[in-house]
């Protein structure tokens, strides 16, 4: 196991940061209407994810670390959520987000795992 100097050392932390450019490759194809709208809602969330991850790791308690761990958790919810409405408007089809739901998949376990470890 290699040694973790900082967040981004984290495998949690790179695979939010892989899921978040995911997203932001798949709203450039949206409709420019849909800038302030749906656009800004999945990069917003999306981008939450490593985000939390790393102001909780600078956090000074295990305590804190897992309450933003749970925000990170809430936002891939929330993620998940934008991106199947999405793909029902029409905004996308249901083969664009299917990857990016399967990493939410991947992530959501990777921080329930870390959840658990912290407070073993």
């Amino acid at each position: 196991m290699s040694e973790v100097r900082d967040f981004k050392d984290l495998k949690v932390w790179q695979k939010g940061m892989i899921i978040a450019e995911k997203c932001y490759v798949l709203t450039q194809k949206f409709p420019k209407e849909e800038i302030y709208g749906m656009v800004q809602q999945i990069r917003r969330s999306a981008t939450s994810i490593p985000a939390n991850i790393a102001e909780g790791y600078g956090r000074r308690s295990t305590g804190d670390y897992v309450r933003f761990l749970n925000i990170a958790q809430g936002s891939i919810n929330e993620l998940e959520t934008h991106l199947i409405l999405s793909a029902r408007v029409n905004l996308c089809n249901f083969n664009d987000i299917e990857s990016i739901i399967d990493e939410l998949k991947q992530e959501s376990k990777m921080i329930i795992s870390l959840i658990k470890k912290l407070k073993s």
